[in-house]
């Protein structure tokens, strides 16, 4: 079932409407909706819809000409002898005088098959089809591949597309608001487990408890979640040994480069090169102290959160999910999943503020949300704010949560306020967020020194 992805249809939809020749680049990691998406869009419409498959170039041609040939009614009465030239000859005559669309899907495929094929393509739109009515749709799910042939600069396509579309995993709120079937503290879990990627939430079984979820789709070695990441490393890299060895460490909790390049076994320029690369996938991000440049400070954490929760929970019990033998680590596993959940319910609740921001609903319009860590002058103890966000020198924006099932305690408030006096903004906002709402205590701490208290519903 489709649902969602509105922005993505509106502006498919908008280009569709322009009567000139449209080249779209379409791109984003694999699982997340892409064809789904364009499945969705070509409905109704005159389209050519062909997908790339990884095989030589004379099957994708053989393929490519089969698409063209069940819209144009058998242009070629031979598919195995159309080249590549005569099929965009004819596309373009097609497209002459009606809008056409032509979607390429998994280009990738077609780039490991041909090297030359977007400097191919490229020359073909001049040759016949910038003065068409043609819009063009190139879509891949590989992050160093789409970036090389369609979105840089030095690529062919640089000065051919006229649009790009990123297609993300869903937000927390998205998620929340297209899988209603479950209660809220279960899609926060199931947010946690698949990072809102479509394709893994669909594999989520609504009328089993949320634990039994987590056995049959993690701890099942026949089941689709249990190799993906090492699938997925293995499409996307030359040596995914070496990135399952960094991706392991981070989960372990290091988070410094040189922390991380010690543990692996690297030199610290090279191990910034995994990160780099990691980070391009968007499995990686990079932070900084909010209040601070990037420098010593720097820490590297798998922001998305179906790797962060395989790479800290699947391979350090791997032998025994291969022999079945869930009693040996379970009880482990699920003693430290709220753990796991509370940096989920973090980043859940830094949305809610971004969400607030944007629409004009906080006490102050900030600059930046972020999170800030450091040492307390005082007390010299390592402390960290999850959520904070300045606006100008005089006002900001301090945020903690509460992840457990009891109500968050006044201790929890009054900690959030010592902390957030570290810094010398005149006025300061507080924000606690819980899962199971507030003691009589904390709500009383609350009214009294101004904070606002916000229930995980």
């Amino acid at each position: 079932m489709f649902c969602g992805r509105d922005a993505q249809l509106k502006k498919l939809n908008s280009i569709f409407n322009s009567s000139k020749f449209e080249c779209v680049i379409m791109h984003g990691r694999l699982r997340v909706g892409k064809t789904a998406i364009l499945r969705e869009f070509i409905k109704g419409k005159p389209a050519i819809y062909f997908a790339a498959q990884e095989t030589d170039e004379r099957y994708n041609m053989v393929s490519l000409t089969r698409s063209v040939n069940s819209h144009s009614g058998g242009a070629f009465s031979t598919a195995t002898h159309a080249g590549i030239d005569e099929i965009f000859e004819h596309i373009a005559k097609l497209a002459m005088t009606n809008r056409l669309i032509l979607v390429i899907d998994d280009y990738q495929y077609l780039v490991s098959a041909n090297k030359d094929i977007s400097k191919i393509i490229c020359n073909l739109i001049d040759k016949y089809l910038k003065d068409s009515r043609l819009m063009m749709i190139i879509c891949g799910s590989s992050a160093p591949v789409m970036a090389t042939e369609a979105l840089s600069y030095d690529s062919f396509f640089h000065g051919k597309r006229t649009a790009q579309i990123k297609v993300l995993p869903f937000s927390f709120f998205e998620t929340k608001r297209h899988y209603d079937d479950f209660s809220p503290f279960d899609i926060a879990v199931i947010y946690g487990l698949t990072g809102g990627v479509p394709k893994y939430i669909s594999l989520m079984d609504h009328e089993l408890p949320i634990e039994e979820n987590i056995k049959r789709t993690f701890f099942d070695s026949s089941s689709f979640l249990f190799e993906e990441p090492a699938s997925f490393l293995r499409r996307e890299v030359r040596d995914p040994s070496l990135y399952n060895a960094v991706l392991r460490t981070i989960a372990s909790g290091l988070e410094k480069n040189s922390e991380i390049a010690a543990a692996v076994g690297l030199e610290t320029s090279a191990c910034t090169a995994y990160l780099n690369n990691l980070i391009s996938f968007g499995i990686v991000k990079k932070h900084t102290p909010i209040t601070e440049k990037a420098g010593k400070k720097t820490i590297y954490v798998i922001e998305d959160s179906f790797f962060r929760f395989w790479y800290r929970f699947v391979p350090d019990n791997l032998s025994n999910v291969q022999l079945g033998k869930f009693g040996m680590f379970w009880r482990k596993v699920a003693s430290e999943i709220p753990a796991f959940m509370l940096t989920v319910f973090e980043d859940i609740c830094r949305e809610w503020v971004e969400q607030r921001n944007q629409s004009g609903r906080l006490p102050i319009e900030s600059v930046e949300v972020g999170r800030w860590w450091g040492v307390n002058p005082i007390t010299k103890e390592s402390c960290r704010i999850p959520i904070v966000a300045y606006a100008d020198d005089d006002n900001a924006l301090f945020g903690d949560c509460v992840w457990q099932d009891e109500p968050a305690d006044e201790d929890a408030l009054l900690s959030l306020d010592e902390r957030s006096r570290l810094f010398r903004y005149k006025h300061r906002h507080l924000f606690l967020f819980s899962r199971s709402g507030f003691s009589d205590e904390c709500a009383a701490a609350a009214a009294r020194i101004g904070a606002n208290l916000v229930m995980f519903e």
